[in-house]
């Protein structure tokens, strides 16, 4: 693709001009004009949108389709959106998704489940070349768990770009790691422009860890895409009831209540059946509880399973079982219902928010308690006193879109983009008065040796001698649909074998 370079030495705006001209002629406003902010225009304004994260794609979970289902949405609706991760094996680089969706996998070394070692230093010479080559405007930053999240941060704030973060989970506070995880958090969010949780438990739990103005936080949920999860019952077997978990094997998914919900059940019921997908640590508990009771016939592990096979594998259930001991918004449940399942949960964090009473059958986080919520279910679909699947998933498919969520989304861009960003000195006060004394110094300490490191790249690689990357997305994307008929049209008058690269 062709690049052009910058015509003089700029910082990029705090947000983005709605209108543009031609690339050969872009220059960027400054950032605290009124069109750069966006006011006094009809129309929204259109962001240059940077999401971080150790977790995407090809690795599986519920921040990786969040981002994912987010992105495409945003870019549906006009704004630019690039990605930014660390390499997950020979996939580094640039990659291309759906709709000129721009990935970038930058070569971070993973530390521990994915997220990146942290200096808080060390990713400012790549983050900033890509804030610069795209011409960042909000820095969206996700998971309390990503390293990198917090580094983008910290490094955003001192390019001076406008941060938002999404919270997906739920933490203690009692515990070393929670203590050390939420002191973090508090660092990170004290000088962040607008943070964003999942569900109103997880808004309650961030502002109390990250000792935070409630103003500043806003709810938006997850949701799903309702054609991916619609039901078939033809693939039912009603000779039998099956109970399917769809769920990572860890501690925190409450897998050794599923061991102990197994055993006493299959006792009482001869015709249940247990499909359990996932994979994680405490596999080794579900094999064992199989081979104590001889259940190999009535307990089917089926490992790792791709998001295109998890439709697959519910449709096939007649009740969803979530074992989970937190949650801030279960996900998995609204599939599973989405797919006409009866769902049968545990009530921590934010699911009770998730799904209507009549849709959901909550029960403690105990084996008895979840037992005797599954036996009412069992009851009740042997006697035929269920809606029809259709009915279930015409329900769910009204209560969360992704479309949704990305127009809740851009109200929070618009109001961080309104917000100032706060200079060095200002930023410094306010670490050491928010975050203690002891960990105030040594953040606001790093704040400035990321400042000067930030200087010397700046004079080692001015920011004009870094070509702007050609857009894939946003109102100017070369890929858009003129850019296609163009390419077609080129395409059918050139010779077999011409470069047709260049925009």
């Amino acid at each position: 693709m062709g690049q052009k370079k910058r015509s003089g030495r700029v910082h990029p705006p705090t947000c983005p001009s709605e209108t543009q001209p031609p690339a050969a002629a872009r220059t960027l406003d400054p950032p605290n004009s009124s069109k750069a902010r966006g006011f006094g225009r009809e129309e929204r304004a259109r962001h240059r949108i940077c999401m971080v994260s150790d977790f995407f794609y090809p690795n599986m979970g519920g921040v990786e389709s969040h981002i994912y289902q987010l992105s495409q949405c945003l870019i549906e609706k006009g704004h630019k959106v690039v990605i930014a991760t660390h390499a997950y094996g020979n996939r580094r680089g640039i990659r291309y998704l759906t709709n000129g969706l721009k990935v970038y996998y930058l070569p971070l070394q993973v530390m521990y489940n994915q997220s990146t070692t942290t200096t808080c230093i060390h990713s400012l010479p790549l983050l900033r070349c890509v804030f610069v080559r795209e011409r960042v405007t909000v820095v969206h930053a996700h998971s309390s768990f990503s390293a990198m999240a917090h580094d983008a941060l910290f490094h955003a704030k001192t390019m001076g770009l406008n941060t938002v973060f999404t919270d997906h989970s739920l933490f203690g506070f009692a515990d070393l790691s929670s203590v050390l995880t939420n002191k973090l958090l508090t660092v990170s969010l004290c000088d962040t422009n607008h943070i964003v949780c999942v569900s109103y438990t997880s808004k309650e739990n961030t502002v109390l860890r990250a000792a935070l103005n409630p103003d500043i936080v806003s709810v938006i949920p997850n949701a799903v895409d309702p054609t991916d999860f619609t039901p078939d019952p033809s693939r039912r077997d009603n000779s039998k009831i099956t109970i399917v978990v769809v769920s990572r094997l860890v501690y925190r998914k409450g897998i050794d209540l599923l061991g102990g919900i197994i055993p006493e059940l299959c006792t009482k019921h001869p015709d249940l059946y247990f499909l359990i997908g996932g994979e994680g640590p405490k596999r080794i508990v579900l094999e064992e509880v199989r081979e104590k009771y001889q259940l190999h016939d009535r307990v089917r592990l089926l490992g790792a399973l791709d998001h295109k096979d998890v439709r697959d594998v519910l449709v096939q259930g007649h009740i969803f079982l979530n074992t989970s001991l937190t949650e801030a918004f279960c996900m998995a449940i609204v599939e599973g219902a989405s797919c006409g399942l009866q769902v049968v949960s545990t009530r921590v964090g934010g699911i009770p928010e998730v799904l209507p009473d009549e849709l959901v059958t909550l029960c403690e986080p105990t084996v008895s308690s979840l037992c005797a919520g599954l036996e009412t279910v069992i009851a009740r679909q042997r006697s035929g006193k269920v809606p029809p699947p259709a009915d279930i998933h015409s329900k769910v498919r009204t209560l969360y879109t992704w479309r949704n969520v990305a127009e809740r989304t851009e109200k929070v861009y618009d109001l961080a983009c309104r917000q100032p960003v706060l200079p060095l000195p200002a930023r410094l006060q306010r670490l050491q008065s928010h975050c203690g004394a002891f960990a105030g110094f040594i953040f606001s300490f790093l704040a400035v040796i990321d400042f000067l490191f930030l200087f010397f790249l700046q004079w080692l690689h001015p920011d004009h001698l870094i070509d702007v990357a050609v857009d894939a997305s946003g109102p100017h994307s070369c890929w858009g649909p003129s850019f296609k008929k163009k390419a077609k049209d080129s395409n059918r008058a050139w010779p077999t074998g011409a470069d047709t690269r260049h925009c």
